[in-house]
């Protein structure tokens, strides 16, 4: 489906946002060095960003590399372009190597574990919370709990609505673009 939205979306700067996105953005500055182009477009929202960021930093029973692998499949997915280039930049900064991050956008791993996890992601998102039996079954042989499952969705829930976002407004991707598959 073709984008008709003819309203531009401009990166909004340090000084076009709210005293609260001000500060967030100077948080950000101090912890990644920058301001990514997509936390700054949530910062059009006086809320928003503060909000998001409360979500994503959240405690969840997946580890780090686990809701890198959930981000990565679930952008893949949803053909966010962003998304994708941000958490192979984020994947490689928690122990994937560039094969395994290419596997896991071709939704699958080596790691038996990992590979039911992103099945199961790629299943949801495909089918919009909807999931084979097959791929649910799979996630709780592989030990996986039902604690595992919420957090899993709503890991997908927080790279949805950011791949939304970005799939929207098509603002410029900051970091190094993700290859071609």
């Amino acid at each position: 489906m073709e984008n008709l939205v003819k309203t531009e979306f401009n990166v909004p700067t340090k000084e076009q946002v709210s005293t609260t996105n001000q500060e967030i953005f100077d948080g950000l500055n101090k912890a990644l060095g920058f301001v990514p182009n997509l936390y700054a477009t949530i910062a059009y929202s006086d809320h928003g960003l503060k909000r998001y960021l409360d979500f994503q930093n959240a405690k969840t029973s997946l580890s780090n590399k686990e809701k890198e692998a959930v981000n990565l499949i679930v952008s893949q997915v949803n053909g966010c372009i962003y998304c994708q280039s941000a958490h192979i930049v984020l994947g490689e900064m928690n122990g994937f190597d560039k094969d395994q991050l290419s596997d896991i956008r071709k939704g699958k791993s080596e790691n038996i574990k990992l590979n039911a996890l992103v099945k199961l992601a790629a299943d949801l998102t495909e089918n919009r919370g909807n999931a084979s039996t097959d791929n649910v079954e799979n996630f709780f042989a592989q030990g996986y709990t039902k604690e595992n499952l919420v957090d899993l969705i709503l890991q997908i829930s927080d790279k949805t609505a950011m791949n939304y976002l970005h799939n929207l407004t098509k603002i410029p991707v900051d970091f190094p673009i993700a290859p071609s598959l």
